[in-house]
């Protein structure tokens, strides 16, 4: 399955344009990517604030299989809408939050929900 994930508030608690707290995202990531999952980072970040993104990933050896786009997406179609089998956002509909003050001011992808509805 490809899967599309926005960074701030859903790998990371939001901080932009600074990368953020732990929220509990890399065993879920590491273990879907062994399951053979594979990501596209999906964000609005740009310039060094991408960079920092992107390295947040090599720092925990998660692979990105694109970064705002789908690399094999030519091949049968010209949009420019990202196409993924899933997209993990906190600000879609549905997405399972939860709320910690002592890591982030703003609500953030409850990953055990996640796990739980992506890895039974």
């Amino acid at each position: 399955m490809i899967i599309a994930l926005d960074f701030d508030g859903v790998c990371v608690a939001d901080e932009y344009p600074k990368v953020g707290a732990d929220i509990g995202a890399v065993p879920v990531l590491l273990e879907l990517a062994a399951r053979g999952h594979k990501f596209i980072l999906y964000t609005i970040r740009s310039g060094q604030p991408l960079r920092d993104a992107e390295n947040w990933f090599k720092a925990y050896g998660i692979p990105l299989f694109g970064i705002n786009r789908n690399p094999i997406q030519w091949r049968f179609s010209t949009s420019p809408k990202v196409y993924a089998h899933l997209y993990i956002d906190d600000h879609a509909l549905g997405c399972p939050l939860k709320s910690d003050s002592s890591v982030s001011h703003k609500p953030f992808v409850d990953w055990e929900r996640v796990r739980a509805m992506l890895l039974r």
